[in-house]
């Protein structure tokens, strides 16, 4: 990519796309296009090809997409499929039209089956049934992939996907019922270690940057600890065995699942640097025909269970209560390990560990 070609971001103001977006100014380009979702709603087919008939943007990051943990992709099913193929279909087929001279498209690792062999490769992808739970945002998203490799089979347009692991970092969602596995741990964790302390002003100040159901930390302390309960974060007294009249404070955060699960996780500015390599040095041609492939897997290749990830993030926010697990809620996919084979081969790799990075997205988190 040159210096000065007009590039369009869509999805610039999310996790993937804002990372993009910085990364891409740290390399020097300079000339961008952006709108959100006020401005444009690429759910739109006529609004979404006269954007792109009055920009014509020379390359597109397709960052856009609706996206949420377990809970939500199960909880709003018709929504996760409908609004991300309407957002790829159109952004994908208005590139075409208006000749921009090549595509990212970003897809997700839940496109592979359930059970798929580990670590997974590329070629895995429609060998066996997916995890009912994400299944429709997964068929959205295989869409998507196959929609950019028929393109280039039909018109030679030079669009590619990529296919990031679980990712996690700056401008992340932390909202308790939408946010992804990461996220939501933080937040509960550090909002179970202000209980621990007895830190109700802490716990205001979070609520007042990010209500939960519309409680804030302008509620009253009753109201904030039901809130908190219903997301699984308890706390409760428990008497001194050899003086009764003691009493200490303990905390315990409910979680979903049984904490045995592998998940991998990368952090956003990787990817966004995995982005930029790319869409600057790998073309559809390569990738379809020399490499037969369809996509590319950009993760760690190194997995963890869940319940070793919130017990590391306990360690570094410093909560020492307990970490229950709730056996009756789903687990989801038994593990979603990346092959990233041939991102190395690409001459690409990761290059934040997973405790320096949750370490540096803590310390965002209480900064903003």
């Amino acid at each position: 990519m040159d210096k000065t070609a007009k590039i369009f971001i869509a999805g610039h103001r999310g996790m993937v796309g804002s990372a993009i977006h910085r990364k891409l100014i740290s390399h020097g380009f300079k000339n961008f296009v952006l709108r959100n979702s006020n401005e444009l709603n690429l759910t739109r087919q006529s609004e979404t090809e006269s954007f792109f008939e009055k920009e014509n943007p020379e390359y597109v990051f397709l960052a856009a997409a609706k996206v949420g943990g377990i809970l939500a992709n199960d909880k709003l099913r018709a929504q996760f499929i409908y609004e991300n193929l309407m957002i790829q279909n159109n952004v994908i087929h208005a590139s075409w039209k208006s000749g921009v001279r090549k595509l990212l498209f970003l897809g997700s690792s839940c496109i592979y089956p359930k059970f798929a062999e580990q670590p997974m490769k590329e070629e895995y992808l429609l060998t066996g049934p997916l995890e009912p739970t994400n299944e429709p945002y997964a068929v959205a998203k295989i869409a998507g992939i196959k929609m950019c490799e028929n393109y280039f089979r039909q018109y030679g347009s030079d669009f590619i996907s990529v296919m990031p692991t679980n990712l996690y970092g700056e401008n992340d969602n932390y909202d308790l019922e939408k946010s992804h596995v990461l996220p939501a741990l933080i937040r509960k964790i550090h909002l179970g270690k202000c209980l621990e302390n007895n830190d109700m002003n802490a716990i205001r100040e979070d609520l007042n940057k990010r209500p939960i159901d519309s409680i804030s930390g302008n509620n009253s302390e009753n109201e904030i600890l039901k809130i908190l309960s219903k997301f699984g974060i308890n706390s409760y007294t428990e008497p001194n065995l050899t003086n009764p009249a003691i009493t200490s404070q303990e905390v315990s955060i409910d979680n979903w699942g049984t904490g045995n699960v592998f998940r991998e996780f990368l952090h956003v500015d990787d990817m966004a640097e995995a982005c930029i390599h790319i869409m600057n040095h790998i073309s559809s041609q390569k990738l379809y025909v020399e490499l037969k492939q369809t996509h590319i897997n950009i993760g760690t290749g190194i997995d963890l269970t869940i319940r070793e990830l919130a017990e590391s993030i306990s360690q570094i926010v410093g909560f020492n209560g307990t970490l229950l697990w709730d056996r009756s809620k789903p687990d989801g996919t038994p593990k979603k390990q990346l092959d990233i084979s041939l991102a190395k081969k690409l001459n690409w790799q990761p290059k934040i560990g997973l405790t320096e990075g949750i370490r540096s997205v803590y310390a965002n988190y209480l900064k903003y």
